[in-house]
């Protein structure tokens, strides 16, 4: 954790006197917030959702301290996904209590109470009217939209995801928030919460990366530069540069692997390795890791050229 302090002004969605979210156009670390012209045409009254558009300023004076309250933790993420601070570094525990849960549609943020309201009152104004999603997390896209990026699916990218620039987001990628690309990835699989993927890495079509925020788990998963894992593949360890996944193959930190010298071990013990490749074998199906020193052949760099 690190003890930069943050600060941003905002406009804020306000429903019976409670926030449900808040935008900051330009959040930034220190204590100085941005000053961010023409306020008087963003706040005001929302007749179609019921709520009000208000002005918030936001000041975390630590930002390793635990979030306090809507605003706070809406301010996070945003620093997370403008880049600003990177995963990990910032405390965001208790953030699902904070956080409520909302109806997100066409037309902005709307409180689950108020749904069939919202819609009503939009039917009878002649707009149009749609729901994305019922979730604490709002789509990154709708916030942020960092440079050097391509997201072929916004649906798929949760505020609070961390992106570098050359990065490549597929339509079946996905990636939650407290995790992300530390440079030019190709994101074909499911990055979750807490993981970090080097730069020059593929996440294949299918793979999943296993996260902390659901079975118990306690370790944070990292996948290092230039490392492939393959199609339908997957991790419960860390893995380091120059690594491969087999397609189809899942590694968690209880996987018995057979090493080159016909020893065997759990894969917890080759957490963080380099120059490794897992496979199966074909014929025992047994898991096996070989060392590796050539290239799997790296990102097509035509299609991470995103600016």
């Amino acid at each position: 954790m690190n003890t930069l302090s943050a600060c941003a002004i905002g406009i804020a969605t306000e429903f019976e006197g409670e926030i449900l979210e808040v935008f900051y156009p330009e959040p930034n670390l220190g204590l100085n917030p941005n000053l961010i012209e023409d306020y008087e045409s963003l706040v005001g009254e929302d007749e179609i959702r019921g709520v009000k558009r208000v002005r918030v300023e936001t000041t975390i004076l630590d930002l390793s301290q635990a979030p306090t309250d809507v605003a706070d933790a809406y301010l996070r993420l945003q620093l997370l996904s403008h880049r600003l601070v990177k995963p990990r570094t910032i405390n965001l525990d208790g953030i699902f209590s904070i956080l409520p849960n909302l109806v997100w549609t066409n037309l902005g943020a709307v409180a689950v109470s108020e749904i069939n309201k919202t819609r009503a009152r939009a039917i009878t104004n002649g707009l149009a009217f749609f729901v994305i999603s019922v979730d604490k997390f709002p789509r990154m896209v709708d916030y942020v939209i960092p440079s050097g990026v391509r997201i072929a699916d916004g649906d798929r990218v949760r505020l609070g995801a961390y992106l570098a620039s050359g990065t490549t987001v597929m339509h079946e990628g996905f990636v939650n928030f407290n995790a992300g690309t530390l440079g030019a990835s190709m994101v074909e699989g499911r990055i979750s919460a807490g993981v970090l993927i080097g730069d020059g890495s593929d996440i294949g079509g299918g793979a999943s990366i296993m996260g902390t925020l659901s079975g118990g788990g306690k370790e944070v998963i990292s996948v290092g530069e230039k490392s492939l894992i393959g199609a339908n593949a997957g991790i419960g360890i860390s893995i380091g540069n120059n690594c491969v996944v087999e397609a189809g193959l899942y590694v968690t930190a209880g996987s018995k692997v057979k090493l080159p010298d016909g020893s065997n071990t759990k894969a917890a013990a080759l957490s963080g390795e380099d120059n490794l490749l897992f496979r199966r074998n074909s014929q025992t199906g047994a898991v096996e890791v070989v060392s590796r020193t050539d290239s799997w052949g790296g990102l097509n760099t035509a299609l991470h050229s995103n600016d």
